[in-house]
């Protein structure tokens, strides 16, 4: 019964453990994910909070905002954390939203039974930016 309870003990230990390392990158990629998907609305151009906002709507084509978030990504080192990261763009032009996806496998630190080799673990952040005159 002791070998048993000491069984079921380990397990719990090696689930919770692992939940929080699944949790804690799954905080980390929203976090990039929402800097990304702003610097995708935003386009990269920080000149709009200095030199204003041009008139009209801040162009966005999917080309463009893919790129500006691609960029973001490499600049933070979003890779180097994260190997085996990927990431999708979907842009509603007409809203001015920018939603971005993260992929990334995640390492458990313990193996639990039943679980699967290679679990993934996904992001999601939107912005949008809207001119208010």
């Amino acid at each position: 019964m002791i070998i048993g309870f000491a069984a079921v003990l380990l397990v719990l230990v090696a689930v919770v453990v692992d939940a929080s390392a699944a949790y804690l990158q799954r905080q980390g990629l929203t976090t990039i994910a929402d800097g990304a998907a702003l610097q995708g609305a935003d386009l990269g151009s920080v000149s709009a909070y200095t030199d204003g906002i041009p008139e009209g709507r801040l162009s966005q084509s999917a080309e463009q905002v893919h790129a500006a978030v691609g960029e973001h990504l490499a600049a933070v080192g979003a890779y180097d954390t994260y190997p085996g990261l990927t990431h999708g763009v979907d842009v509603d032009a007409a809203a001015g939203v920018v939603t971005v996806t993260l992929r990334a496998p995640l390492d458990l630190p313990l193996a639990v039974p039943g679980v699967e080799d290679d679990p993934v673990i996904v992001a999601r952040g939107r912005a949008a930016v809207t001119v208010q005159r």
